[in-house]
């Protein structure tokens, strides 16, 4: 496969753009080699700088459900951006897409339209401590909600110290005060006990508990109902709220996101980009008597200039009503299994190693015996057998995320050559593990 446009590309951006890329998992770091700068996109394809056509599983990591350059969404933003690109006003498109939504999460009352998914999970732990008149809030090991200095960090020596006591948090990024860190605790996804210890420990304390209803960000973990469970009662009995990040699942996995699907109940809500159509867009909702404390209805504040953006709400109220006439859910399924199956099957027979967990679209091959269920499982992937079956893949034009660790994507665009495509991809890809 030719990548000589795509080298010299990347060798020009990394004179302009640190790394050479806006953000980080686009460098292919986890996986050697040159990433693909991509020319165009069109239902389930794209094609990179070298005129490559590539099965694309990674859609934008997640929004682009409907497949990439719908004619829906094209046509209504082409109709918004003949009007303006941005006014930094009120306009009638943010009050239908904020109805969409609700419309979807009955149980919230109020949403705040943001420009990104790190926006939407910052601005509502600010909310919730700003509510609660507390400071500290719970996050847990391998979940992503941005990269906002109060999130971006980590257990410091594992979650219990040999007293028994929680590890004090420490920062996972340069340039994060460890006075930040302090203010998160984190827990273990899937183990109720560790949030348990927690709310014991500072009860008082805690303002908001955070999580991924499905992980996508350690790759794809599942969340058991007792784990589930748990966070919705411990919450509640120590006056926390609970944040259920949806920036992934949201709309993806049902019209109501992982809310609906196994009938959660979250204090707030938070959405990214798929609300926009894969424009940049986030959100964040809940009950009207928390959203009010929002400025300028209340004392906390938070404000952005781009928030509600007029080709932004174009495509998103476009993308929630063509998800909503001609629900997709039942073919991402339908297809999410035999991709599953054929993955399995085919490991079986090549011998290699191999877990899978999915949860409707949303998909990740875990190169280990499994199951994985926890982030502990997930890091004990063997992650030298994911880069050789990466490049298996891409070699023969499947275009899968280049980390073991993030969910691959299905869109409505995925049918049938797509399906015998891809596996006829992973057993040449499982054939060179195979073989060594």
């Amino acid at each position: 496969m030719a990548t000589r446009n795509s080298q010299q590309l990347f060798a020009k951006a990394k004179t302009v753009i640190p790394g050479g890329v806006n953000s980080p998992v686009r460098a292919f770091q986890a996986v050697g080699g040159t990433p693909r700068f991509i020319g165009r996109g069109q239902g389930a394809w794209l094609w990179d700088a070298d005129g490559n056509k590539l099965l694309d599983y990674v859609g934008s990591w997640g929004p682009m459900i409907l497949g990439h350059a719908h004619p829906a969404v094209k046509q209504a933003v082409a109709e918004a951006l003949e009007a303006g690109t941005s006014f930094g006003a009120p306009t009638e498109r943010e009050i239908q897409l904020a109805e969409l939504v609700l419309k979807a999460y009955p149980a919230c009352e109020r949403v705040r339209l943001v420009s990104s998914g790190t926006e939407a999970t910052m601005s509502a732990l600010r909310l919730a401590r700003g509510y609660t008149g507390r400071k500290l809030i719970v996050k847990f090991r391998g979940n992503y909600h941005g990269h906002a200095d109060g999130l971006l960090v980590q257990a410091g020596s594992g979650l219990l110290t040999a007293g028994g006591g929680s590890a004090a948090s420490a920062p996972s990024s340069a340039g994060v005060p460890q006075e930040y860190a302090s203010l998160t605790l984190v827990a273990d996804y899937n183990l109720p006990e560790s949030l348990e210890q927690l709310f014991q420990q500072h009860q008082h304390d805690i303002a908001a508990v955070i999580f991924e209803p499905v992980v996508g960000n350690a790759g794809v973990l599942v969340p058991t109902k007792e784990f589930l469970t748990a966070l919705r009662e411990l919450t509640r009995k120590h006056g926390a709220l609970l944040i259920a990040d949806e920036v992934m699942t949201g709309f993806r996995l049902s019209f109501g996101g992982a809310v609906e699907l196994f009938g959660l109940e979250p204090d707030l809500v938070c959405w990214g980009k798929i609300i926009g159509g894969g424009l940049p867009v986030g959100a964040y909702g809940g009950r009207a008597e928390i959203m009010e404390h929002i400025a300028p209805s209340g004392p906390v504040y938070q404000a952005g200039t781009l928030s509600g953006n007029p080709l932004a709400m174009a495509a998103g109220i476009a993308t929630l009503q063509e998800l909503s006439k001609n629900p997709p859910y039942q073919k991402l399924e339908d297809y999410g299994a035999r991709l599953q199956q054929g993955l399995e099957a085919r490991a079986l027979a090549a011998q290699v190693p191999l877990s899978v967990n999915r949860v409707g679209s949303m998909i990740t091959a875990f190169f280990t015996k499994g199951p994985v269920n926890t982030y502990a499982g997930a890091v004990g992937s063997d992650t030298q057998a994911f880069k050789i079956f990466f490049h298996g893949l891409l070699d023969a034009g499947v275009y899968w995320p280049a980390s073991q660790f993030e969910a691959a994507f299905i869109s409505q665009a995925h049918g049938e050559p797509e399906l015998e495509q891809t596996l006829a991809a992973v057993e040449s890809a499982l054939a060179r593990l195979s073989a060594l």
